[in-house]
């Protein structure tokens, strides 16, 4: 057989078109963007479950984060210890999530901005919460299992949660050509809009929005731009306007976060001090250590 023979012609402008198209399709299901039917990315899910397999469950004793995240990757995920790392640490955050799903132990960061210890510092276990809302059903056949990477395990494609996880926990992530961000919403509001969609698969946004008002940050913001809010929610593209009351009941908007230290959403603070310090210098006053 030649050598021309074994030559595959085609379009430079094809090959890298259908290339692209593959990588960023196993960016935006695989990797960034989480499932709406359980709210997970692909990384959290992994280590959620990888965790009930080992049996770490909110009445158990703690284990070592080095070991979940070891174990995430051994079986389930194979792109880096980091990333595991890193999801495991933000579902244990409760200034980041409504409702947390790990039950963290040692230093997981705080609201001040500061990153987690490393993982051999830390320990884990499930949270209550994510073992009887996320994986109790996982025995009852109502999800289906596919091969892990090497095809040597099983691994749910979904978990089998009973609350819808992507209001209430939001999301975060940047895909290829894409993105999302979903705030946190409150639990109570959830469900109860859930059940009165149960009753009515006709029901208006409008008419869901009387159980869900808006968005519920775990730091306390207020969205001072409620009006859009049923525009946003119908579409599903739009900016909340966050805010929150200082001590005098004044309501401060974002813009004015840099000089109160504290973001309505997510808090983090090292970022405020440092648009602090540019407002200061811009302003020609010197830097004062109770801004340090």
């Amino acid at each position: 057989m030649s050598n021309e023979s074994q030559i595959i012609r085609t379009e430079y402008s094809d090959l890298m078109k259908k290339s692209y198209i593959d990588y960023a399709m196993s960016v935006i299901i695989a990797r960034a963007l989480p499932d709406v039917r359980d709210g997970l990315k692909p990384v959290q899910r992994r280590t959620l479950y990888d965790m009930y397999e080992l049996g770490i469950r909110y009445d158990k004793p703690y284990r070592k984060s080095a070991r979940i995240v070891g174990d995430t990757m051994g079986k389930y995920h194979p792109h880096g210890d980091s990333s595991i790392y890193d999801s495991l640490v933000v579902m244990a955050q409760d200034f980041k999530k409504g409702q947390v799903l790990v039950d963290g132990h040692g230093n997981f960061g705080s609201i001040e901005g500061d990153g987690a210890a490393a993982m051999r510092y830390t320990e884990a276990r499930l949270t209550k919460f994510t073992q009887e809302v996320c994986l109790a059903d996982l025995d009852k056949n109502v999800i289906d299992f596919g091969p892990n990477f090497d095809e040597t395990e099983k691994e749910p494609l979904v978990l089998p949660m009973r609350v819808p996880n992507l209001l209430i926990n939001g999301a975060e992530g940047i895909a290829v050509g894409m993105a999302t961000s979903i705030p946190t919403h409150n639990l109570c509001e959830v469900v109860d809009a859930v059940k009165a969609y149960m009753k009515n698969d006709k029901i208006t946004t409008k008419q869901l929005m009387k159980y869900i008002k808006g968005p519920d940050f775990p730091t306390g913001g207020i969205v001072v731009n409620k009006d859009d809010l049923p525009a946003i929610y119908e579409s599903g593209q739009g900016e909340d306007q966050a805010a929150w009351k200082s001590g005098s009941g004044r309501i401060k908007r974002r813009q004015e976060a840099a000089c109160d230290h504290r973001d309505p959403i997510h808090d983090d603070r090292s970022r405020n001090r440092k648009v602090l310090k540019r407002c200061l210098q811009s302003c020609g006053i010197q830097e004062d250590d109770r801004y340090r």
